[in-house]
This record gives structure tokens, C-alpha cells and sequence, in this order.
């Protein structure tokens, strides 16, 4: 049989054609991973999807609750979700395959997107506890956020350069924001060790159920832990309900983190969507309000997507 070579040609190409659209049409899914509901990654996690839903045509969003930056980076390198916020010094961990903090082997698909903003640890105690300083911390109950979080790998490098240890306390809880607070209302904690955004939401609701101190962490306690990621930072007063004074502490930046099997073109577009809506994240959450493209790409741990590379380019932030 005679075979039309023109015919053969025309049925590939619309096959192509075809194949492309499909391809075109197929729906970007950008599962989103957060962290605890009352605390701050949630909230921008939501706005961020809220954003990606309406402005990246044919994509799928969700938002995934989580313990936060370990649990995430993990997720990441799995292939289980697309864009996560997680610490700077987890992240750094993360891709060096620290097992301490929880990464059995280098997670060397992590890519980031931004820098975001900076957590601040924040440490309060029932008043009628009588604890002032981190001295005071012996003998008494507190929770240091999920096992291996981002939270606890904090609490552990402060206090070790405090001199003190978890056998040093009364009790020592892994509890996530929410759990904490709430056993400190029934009066089972004495204190909790926090890491997040200022004027967060748990600590908003137990400043407001009872009388507080701020733990101040000093800068030679900063200096003594001996990592970049730490940085002397400041509570603001007046950040919450009774708190009059400022409170000197550690600061540690956030990152917006995906992962290498993101396409060029998706990661570009997140990127892009998110600057141009800031004030929609600031709106979600007061500490998405640092969020900005001069510091976007600064003192990164590890390499940006090259999707991001491009947007920064682009705009000349690199």
C-alpha cells in the first residue's frame, strides 16, 4: 500500500499539536505547606493560595496545615508540595543532611523562591510563675514546639548556649502554638518557647487571658550559638497586651522555599504574582508585611529556583 508521505506529515504535526495543548491545559497544582493553624505561616500560606488560584490560569491550589519547617522541607524533597515556608537555619540544615535537625540524608532538590520575613523567639511565661530570664527556666514546665520542628532545633541551640538543657527543667513538652497556650491558661505549663512572626495569634489570645512576662534572650547568649541564621532581633512594645517594654531576642529569617521538579515557568510566575500583591499578604498577616524584593535574595543558604532567577532579573533585583 502506498503511503501518502504528505498525509503522515500533516497527522504528526496535529498530533503535536495536540500533545501541546494538552500539555498547555494541564492544571498546575501548587499545594502550599504551612504550619500550625494559629500561627503565622497559615494565614500567608492562605493568601498565597487565594492569590495563585486567580492569577496562574488552570492551576489547582491547596493548603496544607503542617508542624512547619522540618515536616516541609521533607514534603518538599518528596515531591508532595510545591511551596513552603520554613526557617532559615532548618533550611540550611535541610541541604546539608544535618540528622539532628531531622534530615536523614541532604535534601538536594530544595530550591528557594524568597526571602520572606524574620521569626522572632519569643518565650512567655504565666506572671505567676516567676520567671523573668532564662535562668529562671530551671525546675519549671514548658513546651518547645513539635519534636525536631524548626521551633524545638531553636530551643535547644538558645538554651544550650544559655547552659541549660532540657534535664535542667521541671518538664518539657513538645506541643505545637495552640496546645501550649492552652496549658498554660490551666495552669499545666509555666512557659512556652515560640518561633514566628510578632503579634501572633496564640500568644495575642493568652496575653489577653492573663498576666505575662517576656523571657529576654541577651546578645552574648546570640553570639554564644555561634550561627548566622541567629541574628539579635527586638519585640516591639506594646505587641501585645500588657507587654510595656521591649524585649531583646533572636531573629531568624524566614524563606519561601519549592522544590527542582517545579517548572521554570511556574515558580517564575509564583514569584512574580507574589511581589506584585504584597499588600494582599501584608493584609493577611502583620509580619508578611516585611516581605520585600531588596531583600528577597539576600544571604540565601541555598541556590533559587531558576524560575525565580529569572523574575529577580527581570525586575533587576539581581
Amino acid at each position: 500500500m502506498k503511503i501518502n508521505k504528505r498525509f503522515v506529515a500533516v497527522g504528526a504535526a496535529v498530533t503535536l499539536t495536540l500533545s501541546a495543548a494538552a500539555m498547555a491545559a494541564a492544571p498546575a497544582f501548587i499545594n502550599i505547606l504551612t504550619g500550625g493553624t494559629s500561627g503565622v505561616y497559615y494565614p500567608i500560606g492562605v493568601a498565597l493560595s487565594q492569590l495563585y488560584g486567580t492569577g496562574i490560569e488552570g492551576s489547582k491550589t491547596s493548603v496544607q496545615a503542617t508542624k512547619a519547617s522540618v515536616e516541609n522541607l521533607n514534603l518538599l524533597q518528596a515531591g508532595r508540595g510545591e511551596l513552603a515556608l520554613a526557617l532559615g537555619d532548618s533550611v540550611a540544615a535541610a541541604y546539608q543532611g544535618d540528622i539532628d535537625a531531622g534530615f536523614k540524608t541532604p535534601l538536594d532538590k530544595i530550591r528557594v523562591l524568597a526571602s520572606a520575613y524574620p521569626n522572632y523567639i519569643q518565650i512567655v511565661a504565666n506572671k505567676e510563675s516567676g520567671i523573668k530570664t532564662l535562668a529562671d527556666l530551671k525546675g519549671k514546665r514548658i513546651s518547645v514546639g513539635a519534636p525536631k520542628s524548626g521551633t524545638e532545633l531553636n530551643a535547644r541551640s538558645i538554651f544550650k548556649a544559655a547552659g541549660l538543657s532540657y534535664e535542667d527543667m521541671g518538664k518539657v513538652e513538645f506541643l505545637p502554638y495552640a496546645e501550649s497556650v492552652e496549658l498554660i491558661k490551666n495552669r499545666q505549663l509555666d512557659a512556652t518557647l515560640q518561633s514566628s512572626g510578632l503579634g501572633m495569634a496564640a500568644i495575642r489570645d493568652l496575653a489577653a487571658t492573663m498576666a505575662i512576662n517576656f523571657v529576654e534572650i541577651p546578645e552574648d547568649v546570640i553570639a554564644k550559638i555561634n550561627n548566622p541564621a541567629y541574628q539579635h532581633g527586638v519585640i516591639p512594645a506594646s505587641t501585645y497586651e500588657g507587654q510595656t517594654t521591649d524585649v531583646s531576642t533572636v531573629a531568624i529569617q524566614n524563606l519561601l522555599v519549592t522544590q527542582s521538579g517545579v517548572s521554570d515557568d511556574l515558580a517564575y510566575q509564583m514569584t512574580k504574582i507574589m511581589f506584585e500583591h504584597l499588600d494582599r499578604l501584608g493584609n493577611a498577616h502583620s509580619a508578611a508585611k516585611s516581605i520585600s524584593l531588596e531583600k528577597a535574595t539576600k544571604n540565601l543558604p541555598i541556590p533559587l529556583h531558576p524560575g525565580a532567577e529569572r523574575y529577580y532579573k527581570e525586575v533587576g533585583a539581581l
